[in-house]
């Protein structure tokens, strides 16, 4: 697999009080590198807590949980784009589904016709 934005990685465990998610986060990237995902079972195969969201999003539980980190997968062309990282109580803040997507569409409304 592909993972886009490492970046997002290393902001995440420069920030104050986050060092320890360095090795956790890398460990991850790695693996996921490595990894051959065709479904999303075969992301349960290396990840069993991975939590399947609306819109292709997979949240992972990153350093015995105390971190989160949101994805978005798309498996036919095999990438993984890092969306959101961060603490486990900041992510009880946040839209899972919204979070790193550009403002408006953060902002807009669907409704069912």
């Amino acid at each position: 697999m592909k993972v886009i934005s490492r970046s997002k990685l290393r902001e995440s465990w420069k920030r104050k009080g986050c060092q320890d998610a360095e090795q956790p986060l890398l460990a991850w990237f790695w693996e996921v590198e490595q990894a051959e995902w065709k479904t999303p079972a075969d992301v349960k195969k290396l990840y069993r807590s991975a939590d399947f969201v609306a819109g292709g999003r997979i949240v992972f539980n990153i350093g015995g949980n105390k971190y989160r980190l949101v994805t978005w997968v798309t498996y036919s062309i095999k990438l993984v784009l890092i969306e959101w990282v961060g603490t486990h109580v900041e992510y009880d803040n946040i839209d899972v589904v919204k979070v790193g997507l550009p403002g408006p569409l953060r902002k807009k409304r669907w409704r069912n016709r």
